[in-house]
């Protein structure tokens, strides 16, 4: 049975706890949230560790919370509002409703689903998991590129479908 430390309000990040990552959604009110799941329809949801590519395409989804979670644990989790101001409720809402349907770009560390539902909340991407993840990688001595944008595909975002945006 799913876990919540409270009731969503929109514009909350919401963090799914998977097994070996974290899938984040955006709740957008009344049981929906909106999130970044696999272009292929056949697939549940992104993560690193599904195959061995760091970039493919993601597609931006509407569903029921629910849905989403499934039987995982989840939680309200909008732990950056310490360091970073959230938009106003009704742009966070306008900006995730103008992505919905739209195809992304994804990689797991410049352009995941915690950098997308962050950008839509407070319009700048940010990824605790990814940072990890990347410390990982070079504590391991592997070479990664670093990323010098995010491809969220937005109009809402000011950046062309499917190009990636220059970081201000």
């Amino acid at each position: 049975m799913s876990r919540r430390r409270h009731q969503p309000k929109p514009g909350d990040l919401i963090k799914v706890k998977r097994s070996v990552y974290q899938h984040w959604a955006l709740y957008l009110g009344d049981g929906y949230v909106v999130h970044l799941t696999s272009a292929d329809e056949g697939i549940r949801c992104l993560s690193g560790s599904s195959d061995t590519t760091l970039s493919k395409k993601a597609k931006v989804k509407k569903q029921l919370l629910k849905e989403v979670v499934g039987t995982d644990a989840w939680e309200v989790n909008n732990k950056y509002d310490r360091s970073r101001t959230p938009l106003p409720v009704e742009e966070i809402i306008k900006r995730a409703e103008s992505c919905i349907g739209m195809e992304v770009t994804y990689n797991v560390f410049c352009e995941n689903c915690e950098h997308f539902v962050t950008m839509l909340r407070y319009g700048k991407s940010v990824s605790d998991q990814a940072k990890i993840g990347v410390g990982s990688m070079l504590a391991l001595g592997t070479g990664i590129l670093v990323c010098a944008g995010i491809a969220v595909g937005c109009a809402a975002f000011g950046s062309p479908r499917g190009k990636s945006r220059e970081k201000e």
